[in-house]
């Protein structure tokens, strides 16, 4: 009998241990893809304030992937690749680094932009937008 005791009280002593597994946080995530819908002009933007990143949230597909502790916790990047007649977005991120100082995106653009005397009706305006779970200074490489 004390032997069912003491295994059952090795058991309530080991379900209720203090550890619990952290659950990590990938470095980013990409949040969209958008083939079509940013800014005529090429250009890589960090978002890390708050207000700045409340204006992402007026975009409805972006409003549910961003979730009130990454305002404050996460920074944001709007890549946008400028006019192309390209069917796809050809901007990738071909890594992003932490370093103890900052964080480093490598970007890969192929884009095919257009020259202003070029645009028509089939252009296209691609962008991505990512979020970074970090609020170090952001370098683009």
């Amino acid at each position: 009998m004390k032997k069912y005791i003491s295994i059952l009280a090795i058991v309530l002593l080991y379900s209720c241990s203090p550890t619990k597994n952290a659950v990590s946080r990938p470095l980013y995530e990409v949040l969209t893809v958008n083939n079509d819908g940013g800014a005529n002009i090429k250009f890589y933007e960090v978002l890390s304030e708050e207000k700045e990143i409340k204006m992402l949230l007026g975009d409805e597909t972006l409003a549910k992937l961003i979730k009130p502790k990454d305002i404050v916790e996460s920074s944001f990047l709007v890549l946008n690749t400028g006019p192309t007649k390209e069917s796809l977005n050809r901007m990738k991120i071909e890594k992003i680094v932490e370093t103890p100082t900052q964080i480093e995106v490598y970007l890969k653009d192929t884009q095919k932009n257009l020259d202003v005397t070029q645009l028509d009706d089939e252009t296209k305006y691609p962008y991505t937008v990512v979020k970074v779970n970090s609020k170090k200074p952001i370098v683009f490489k």
